[in-house]
């Protein structure tokens, strides 16, 4: 854009008539200062949906589908377990259509979610750090059986990859029309958005190839050991390669059945696992050199875009999936070190001049 060029806008052309109207169609955007000079990335900004992330797909399409089929009665509670995304999304959907929330969240993860989904009108029920995502799991499916609410099965339902392939997927096929797209990259919390972009990718892209990242030190899917089952395809046990890491919003610990989809499918042609300490790093480059703020586990999938970029032909085009926005992650170690108080530097600058300094 050249510099004597002054930005205009002109209006989307049409009015919304519930916030829900607005999800979706999130923009590619271009990364100019951190890729390197013989490929191309983009970044799928799901942060740009209305409640920052991903989810809020997910969690119109789980609502909206149970009304359709009669299983979600008006003024019924909803329930569901969350490491905080789909939660926010739900309470921001329930809130508009008139649900009652509840969610089960571990302790471990961020204040901050919690916070928003209790501004959003939800009630939050902490489980034990030690009983990890199964045991808020198992929380929730209590909680609905004992009270007759809904259960989201957002792990299960089917309602998670179709929204994938309705939007996501047909997003990336229109936006890259015409255009080289050799990779795009993810990582998996139900697996909804690579089983989903999948189905779509697979039939009108076959030529790009679908690289799934999980924390290095969680590698259910690369440790080969099926997980175990109920019936109805929820998981029985914790799967036992699962550890703590610090990429909140990824990989519980079990394999949803949604996830299953683009195993048996064989939706992804490489399996890449990545250090939680280099998503925080690049999650901040992306902020302090391209201006754009998303959370470790955003940062995580550009680190291990990165990697692809330093191999990939010359001229390769790679996308890579922002699930969501920072502000969810400030009592984390994206922060650390994020003082706020002045430090010496901002300091020095105050003294440059004599007035208004503070104490």
């Amino acid at each position: 854009m050249s510099a004597d060029h002054i930005r205009q806008t002109k209006g989307r052309g049409r009015l919304y008539d519930s916030v829900l109207d607005t999800i979706g169609n999130t923009p590619a955007i271009r990364i100019n200062h951190l890729a390197p000079d013989h490929v191309t990335i983009y970044v799928k900004a799901e942060f740009f949906n209305p409640a920052g992330s991903v989810k809020d797909r997910l969690a119109v399409n789980i609502i909206e589908a149970a009304e359709r089929a009669g299983t979600l009665k008006p003024g019924q509670t909803v329930v569901e377990a969350t490491s905080g995304n789909t939660g926010i999304g739900l309470a921001m959907v329930c809130a508009q259509k008139g649900y009652p929330l509840v969610v089960t969240m571990a302790e471990s993860f961020s204040v901050e979610r919690r916070r928003l989904m209790r501004m959003l009108g939800a009630k939050v029920i902490l489980t034990p750090k030690a009983e990890k995502g199964f045991g808020m799991y198992r929380k929730a499916v209590e909680l609905a059986e004992q009270n007759g609410w809904f259960l989201a099965h957002q792990f299960e339902t089917g309602a998670n990859a179709a929204i994938h392939e309705n939007t996501t997927g047909p997003e990336i096929v229109a936006d890259f029309a015409g255009e080289r797209l050799d990779y795009i990259v993810t990582g998996y919390g139900t697996g909804g958005t690579v089983s989903g972009l999948g189905r779509v990718i697979r039939k009108e892209r076959p030529e790009t190839k679908i690289i799934l990242t999980e924390p290095s030190n969680a590698q259910l899917l690369g440790s080969g050991h099926a997980q175990e089952r109920n019936a109805d395809h929820s998981p029985a046990v914790s799967h036992p390669a699962f550890e703590p890491h610090p990429i909140q919003g990824w990989t519980p610990d079990f394999i949803p059945a949604v996830l299953q989809e683009a195993v048996d499918g064989a939706y992804y042609d490489e399996l890449l696992p990545i250090a939680g300490a280099d998503g925080v790093k690049c999650a901040r480059l992306l902020a302090q050199k391209e201006g754009i703020f998303t959370g470790i586990s955003g940062g995580s999938t550009f680190s291990v875009s990165l990697e692809i970029a330093k191999t990939a032909p010359p001229g390769s085009v790679i996308l890579c999936m922002l699930p969501d926005t920072g502000e969810r992650y400030l009592s984390t170690p994206l922060f650390e070190g994020i003082v706020e108080d002045m430090d010496a530097e901002e300091q020095a600058i105050s003294r440059s001049t004599p007035g208004y300094q503070m104490g």
